[in-house]
């Protein structure tokens, strides 16, 4: 992707929303979850210490993340819907 986030700032590419309900149900697009899981596409150069050194980001790109579900920026890049979100808005490394 042609993006490139500044300081702390990740670019998450939400994983597909369920079509069913765990009892098989299909689920209307109105009825679908929010995705609160993702791939990383792209990431920042690190936040900006006091000392005016930059830590680096604790997740890299092709990472699989868990993050909040009414965090970050949303929109379109080219053609596929993006989260733009803050590094702490990150909970969790999928293994």
């Amino acid at each position: 992707m042609a993006i490139r986030p500044l300081g702390d700032k990740v670019v998450v590419k939400p994983s597909e929303a369920e079509d069913k309900s765990a009892g098989g149900i299909i689920l209307p697009d109105a009825a679908k979850q929010k995705p609160q899981e993702g791939t990383v596409v792209a990431v920042g150069n690190g936040r900006m210490l006091e000392t005016g050194e930059r830590r680096p980001l604790s997740v890299t790109v092709g990472d699989t993340v868990v993050y909040s579900k009414y965090g970050g920026t949303e929109f379109k890049l080219e053609g596929d819907t993006v989260v733009i979100l803050d590094e702490d808005q990150i909970y969790a490394i999928k293994a």
